[in-house]
């Protein structure tokens, strides 16, 4: 981008609302005058907020990240306001043709949407894939339903409506809560699908990972997906699952990590969801930082393009000792192999910047 774009940008960015707190964070300047901009999926963003500080400390270079959720990271990379886009769900073959030029993918760390509910007397829940399904199309609307009780014969279930909470904004989070519906539920294929966006057919909607726990947490009855750490931080309880194996399955980290014990394609774009993996959690996700391939565009300079890939290459090695503490799974080996040829694929005017 060129530089009066690039200082707008930056501007509008000043006041960046920290997860969960509504506190604003004010950008400074950064010992190398560099300072990266970023922006989408809430999905990672405790990840990210722990290891961008890190970075800035250890380099120098500051990373402005604002969580708007994974569409709004989409949009402003295709729009080029930004260096990198912050996406929990891969681009589609048929949309990379609104993209000017060549974007890459680069898987940063694996994570889990969970289900997690607000019942009061209830502290453990069990469901099954049908029955999620069934909750989300509205067809399950009780908690004291025989099909609930049947798989949780030692809970006080109840006489309660369920109100499902979904996505508001468009999401990868959503993305991949809806590609596990869709490969366990014919009907919720065939009626809803799998999108950021979908047009839901029960519940009431939040903006965010953030919104859907406080929407959660304040409301008796019910029901939302997040990401773990939202649900570990916020201490709210979460539902284990039976997986495709039939085994019942809590999400942490080594449900999560034998998840995503699988090669990744070369363009590391793959769906984690409903894993045949028998220990493997149902509902994993790679999230992803999203580039441009060619990095000489809208005036950038070689050096803002080196520190990027710099950064880049810092978050799938270095970075990586910092997402278990918040209850994400690294990349195993392969994956962060796959990672760092496709950071090597990155050029500026042509030529690689590694």
């Amino acid at each position: 981008m060129n530089k009066t774009t690039r200082v707008s940008v930056l501007l509008s960015m000043l006041v960046i609302f920290t997860l969960g707190t509504g506190l604003p964070v004010f950008a400074q300047k950064s010992g190398s005058n560099i300072t990266l901009l970023g922006s989408g999926a809430t999905f990672p963003a405790p990840f990210y907020s722990k290891i961008f500080d890190v970075y800035a400390s250890a380099k120098g270079v500051k990373v402005n990240y604002q969580a708007i959720g994974s569409s709004g990271g989409l949009k402003n990379i295709m729009d080029k306001v930004v260096d990198f886009g912050g996406s929990d769900s891969f681009v589609k073959d048929a949309d990379f043709a609104k993209y000017s030029a060549p974007i890459v993918h680069i898987p940063t760390v694996i994570g889990a949407v969970v289900l997690t509910y607000n019942l009061p007397g209830v502290t453990s829940l069990r469901m099954t894939s049908d029955v999620i399904a069934d909750i989300y199309l509205g067809k399950i609307s009780r908690w004291d339903d025989a099909r609930i009780a049947e798989l949780n014969p030692g809970a006080k279930l109840p006489k309660m409506a369920i109100m499902p909470v979904y996505r508001s904004d468009g999401s990868g989070t959503t993305f991949n809560f809806t590609a596990y519906l869709a490969a366990v539920s014919k009907e919720w294929k065939e009626k809803v699908g799998n999108a950021n966006s979908v047009s839901w057919l029960a519940g009431q909607g939040a903006a965010q990972n953030a919104g859907v726990a406080a929407v959660v947490q304040q409301t008796p009855g019910s029901v939302g997906y997040v990401e773990l750490a939202y649900a570990n931080q916020n201490k709210m309880p979460v539902i284990s699952i039976k997986n495709a194996a039939g085994n019942w399955i809590e999400p942490n980290l080594n449900s999560i990590s034998k998840a995503a014990a699988l090669a990744l394609p070369a363009d590391t774009r793959i769906l984690l969801a409903n894993t045949q993996a028998p220990e493997g959690y149902p509902i994993c996700t790679l999230t992803w930082i999203i580039v441009y391939k060619e990095q000489n565009y809208s005036g950038r300079t070689l050096q803002q393009a080196r520190e990027l890939v710099n950064l880049l290459s810092w978050i799938v090695r270095d970075g990586q000792k910092y997402a278990n503490a918040l209850d994400y799974a690294t990349l195993p080996e392969q994956a962060v192999k796959t990672a760092e040829a496709v950071i090597k694929s990155i050029t500026y005017d042509g030529k690689p910047i590694l």
